[in-house]
C-alpha cells in the first residue's frame, strides 16, 4: 500500500524559509511524476511545483518561481520543497502528490505527464497535507 507522508510545515514570518518533506512508502519515487500542491479553505487546489524524478523536467507556478525549489533523495525515497522568501499568500495546506506506482515514465513521457496541469489530473496518490502559515 502506498503512503505519502508530508512534514515540515509550520508557522514562519514573512521572508522566512521552510523545507517540506514527503516520504513515500510502498512506492519507489524514481521515474515518476511527483509534486506539491496547496489549498486554502474555500479555494481550489493550486499547483506549486512538479517534476519528473528521472530528471530534466521541473515545473513551477508563476507565484513561486524563483523562491521555491523541488528536489528528491532517491536513497530516502523522499521529495522536498524548499520554500524561501515566504509571503503571507503562501499560507495553505501543502499536499504531496505522485503518479501511479505501476508506471515508470520515459524522459519523453516525463516531459508530457509531469506538468502541474497534467499531474493535477493524473496523480494517483495524495498525502494528508502539512500546514504552512506565513505571518506579516
Amino acid at each position: 500500500q502506498v503512503h505519502l507522508v508530508e512534514s515540515g510545515g509550520g508557522s514562519v514570518q514573512a521572508g522566512g524559509s521552510l523545507r517540506l518533506s514527503c516520504v513515500a512508502s510502498g512506492y519507489t519515487i524514481n521515474r515518476k511524476c511527483m509534486g506539491w500542491y496547496r489549498q486554502t479553505p474555500g479555494m481550489e487546489r493550486e499547483g506549486v511545483a512538479t517534476f519528473f524524478t528521472g530528471g530534466g523536467h521541473t515545473y513551477y507556478s508563476d507565484s513561486v518561481k524563483g523562491r521555491f525549489t523541488i528536489s528528491q533523495d532517491n536513497a530516502k525515497n523522499t521529495v522536498y520543497l524548499q520554500m524561501n522568501s515566504l509571503k503571507p499568500e503562501d499560507s495553505a495546506m501543502y499536499y504531496c502528490a505522485a503518479t501511479s506506482a505501476a508506471l515508470a515514465f520515459s524522459d519523453y513521457d516525463g516531459s508530457r505527464f509531469c506538468t502541474i496541469e497534467s499531474m493535477n489530473l493524473r496523480a494517483a496518490y495524495w498525502g494528508q497535507g502539512t500546514p504552512v502559515t506565513v505571518s506579516t
